[in-house]
């Protein structure tokens, strides 16, 4: 086991999150966790914290630059899409777009959300009858198998991958969500049903 400090930041209440945390508690030598849901505030010890990598699992926090510059060797994060969806909403707009291909990304951590150098991608097809729930099973399952295969390698002492993908768009903003939500009177017949595919559970 090496001699790393990680500091692990995730959902509450997400047995993917405790999983993920369950392998760095086994396979580095000081993890310190923090997990939370959207509103709670990253509390003050978890700013302070140094040490050598910090890895954003689903986590509800915007990492604040100055805690990013506390790890040493890495700051990396999950992002459940892939780099032709950075922000929010990702697997929604995907499917509004009707893209055929979706996948997970994992990148260094910058200042500015989902900008950062791209570690690697696994992609995986969307289906024509997919929806919201379908492509975020397969997502999280992405997810979880790109997390272990980078938290080896890091738990190895071996090298982080490097990606020559890069981020296709500005990421997507609250506002863009929220009016993907929309469904107004003078609507084409097409455009409702991308936006009811986009947003619905089947149920």
């Amino acid at each position: 086991m090496p001699d790393i400090s990680l500091l692990f930041l995730g959902k509450a209440d997400d047995p993917d999150c405790a999983r993920a945390l369950e392998y760095c508690q086994k396979h580095f030598s000081h993890v310190t966790y923090c997990l939370g849901k959207w509103g709670d505030p990253l509390p003050d010890p978890i700013r302070n914290w140094d040490g050598d990598i910090i890895i954003s699992y689903l986590s509800r926090w915007v990492v604040p630059e100055e805690l990013l510059n506390h790890a040493k060797i890495a700051a990396i994060n999950f992002h459940p899409a892939p780099p032709e969806y950075p922000g929010i909403g990702c697997n929604n707009f995907a499917l509004y777009e009707d893209a055929k291909e979706y996948g997970v990304t994992c990148h260094h951590m910058a200042r500015k959300v989902d900008t950062g150098r791209i570690v690697k991608v696994r992609r995986f097809p969307v289906y024509p009858e997919d929806g919201v729930a379908e492509i975020l099973m397969r997502t999280y399952e992405n997810q979880m198998a790109l997390f272990f295969e980078i938290a080896q390698t890091m738990s190895e002492g071996g090298e982080l991958p490097t990606s020559t993908e890069t981020w296709t768009r500005p990421p997507f903003s609250r506002k863009q969500f929220d009016e993907l939500f929309k469904i107004t009177p003078d609507m084409t017949e097409d455009e409702v049903k991308r936006r009811i595919r986009a947003i619905s559970y089947k149920h």
